[in-house]
């Protein structure tokens, strides 16, 4: 049980369903004028987004067999714990759970075309796993996307069938609100995928792959991440300056929590040489958003 949980990397999992409870119990529940999806559906929307996840997460580590005896051979679960035919087959059930849960969703709340989402991003994250993500930067902005999602498809399903044209510009300030988050999530996993391409360049050269520091070279790969880091950085800056300035908790709790650890690992990849320090990078740009998507608990301080 153990090695499949690995497989399926929970934690990440973990981290999906937080942001999807946060977007839907401390932003649309309590504020938004009508909601679709009441305990029941929302919690088939959050296991669809688990099963596709997983399976994402399972034909990654397929493909990525060659690549992580090199980079980490010590978390390696396919071959090892688990065989590869076996994987297949996990890969194959989560993925039919997850689109037939998808579909029964959206013919449920009216909105059957929605199905198609659950559909196109099982299809992106298998053509992620075989051939996009050795590729310079169009698989770390697939994969960030698709992080992104997690996020802005509670609003999809929550929030945009009910935009009924007396409350529509009120559901659309919601559904900007979860954007923001959205935008934060891509931003953030923009920067990690980054980090852990420079990370994990050798097991990757090996493997024939393209990514960034193997196309440009570790230094130059290094200083795109440093200037991507600055983005959420600024963004959130302009945020405070902008929207956020007059209370004070919810400053001080970016200031402490978001912008001061984004500063630290600003200043931290300036200076990276070894793979060690890329790992530690990896695990607080993790840290960092799920710091960033805790921030949600904040709004009754904003809306009251």
């Amino acid at each position: 049980m153990l090695s499949i949980l690995n497989l399926i990397r929970w934690k990440n999992l973990v981290m999906i369903i937080i942001a999807q409870v946060l977007i839907k119990y401390a932003l649309f529940e309590p504020y938004a004028p009508i909601t679709v999806l009441d305990t029941t559906h929302f919690i088939l929307l959050v296991l669809t987004t688990l099963c596709i996840a997983a399976a994402g997460n399972i034909i990654n580590d397929i493909y990525d067999v060659d690549t992580d005896l090199v980079n980490k051979p010590d978390q390696v679960v396919i071959g090892k714990q688990i065989s590869e035919s076996f994987a297949y087959i996990l890969f194959f059930t989560l993925n039919i759970i997850g689109v037939l849960l998808g579909l029964y969703l959206s013919h449920s709340i009216g909105e059957s075309s929605f199905f198609s989402i659950f559909v196109i991003i099982s299809i992106l994250l298998y053509v992620y796993a075989s051939y996009l993500k050795g590729t310079v930067l169009i698989g770390n902005l697939l994969i960030s996307f698709l992080v992104a999602m997690s996020i802005i498809i509670v609003g999809v399903f929550d929030i945009l069938p009910a935009a009924v044209p007396q409350i529509r510009d009120t559901q659309i300030i919601f559904l900007q609100i979860a954007g923001v988050y959205a935008l934060f999530a891509f931003l953030i996993n923009l920067v990690r995928e980054i980090i852990k391409d420079i990370q994990d360049v050798d097991g990757d050269y090996k493997a024939g792959m393209n990514t960034l520091p193997i196309a440009i070279g570790r230094e130059r790969a290094n200083k795109i991440a440093f200037a991507l880091s600055m983005l959420p950085i600024g963004a959130l800056i302009y945020v405070i300056v902008t929207f956020l300035y007059t209370n004070l908790i919810v400053v001080g709790y970016f200031l402490c929590f978001v912008i001061a650890p984004l500063l630290y690992c600003t200043i931290k990849m300036f200076s990276a040489e070894h793979k060690s320090h890329y790992t530690h990078l990896s695990m607080m740009y993790k840290i960092i958003l799920g710091l960033g998507l805790v921030s949600l608990v904040l709004l009754p301080l904003l809306l009251k």
